[in-house]
């Protein structure tokens, strides 16, 4: 990253509470130490936006969908539809919610502000070539428009990024 931009960030999302912005942190701050690149509210094709999705070295693809309270999991049962972009699926929670109310057919991450730890692994379920080559083409035009839009604060206007 060039100097210039090291000290700008992106604003804050406003739809997450204080608690899922914080877990958020910490599990991108896992997947950077795993050497994965993640992007949060990523749109997927389907119309759902993901929490977080996070691609490794490798290419693989994963989903990480965040939970800040039982009465958010309750609300949502949209996470399924996720599974058909991604490799891996994870739910990620803070240390103030019961373990138990992730399925247990996902991955689970416990996170606050300052990092996170894998609980339970997520089951593998490979993308299709072409699937992932979509999925991945959108993730890399995403994270363009991202670096883009901190570059050039200017071009933000109605529909230009």
């Amino acid at each position: 990253m060039s100097a210039a931009l090291a000290h700008v960030i992106l604003p804050p999302d406003r739809r997450q509470s204080p608690t899922a912005l914080h877990v958020q942190r910490g599990v991108r701050r896992l997947f950077a130490e795993l050497g994965h690149v993640t992007i949060p509210e990523f749109s997927l094709a389907n119309g759902r936006r993901a929490d977080l999705i996070a691609l490794c070295p490798a290419g693989r693809l994963t989903i990480v969908e965040i939970k800040s309270s039982v009465a958010d999991f309750r609300a949502d049962r949209k996470w399924p539809d996720y599974r058909d972009y991604c490799d891996r699926l994870f739910f990620a929670i803070p240390d103030t919610l019961p373990e138990t109310l992730t399925p247990a057919d996902a991955g689970l991450i416990v996170a606050d502000a300052f990092g996170a730890a894998i609980l339970r692994e997520a089951p593998e379920h490979s993308l299709s070539g072409p699937r992932r080559k979509a999925v991945t083409l959108r993730f890399a035009h995403s994270a363009a428009r991202l670096l883009h839009a901190l570059a050039d604060p200017g071009a933000i206007r109605e529909g230009a990024l």
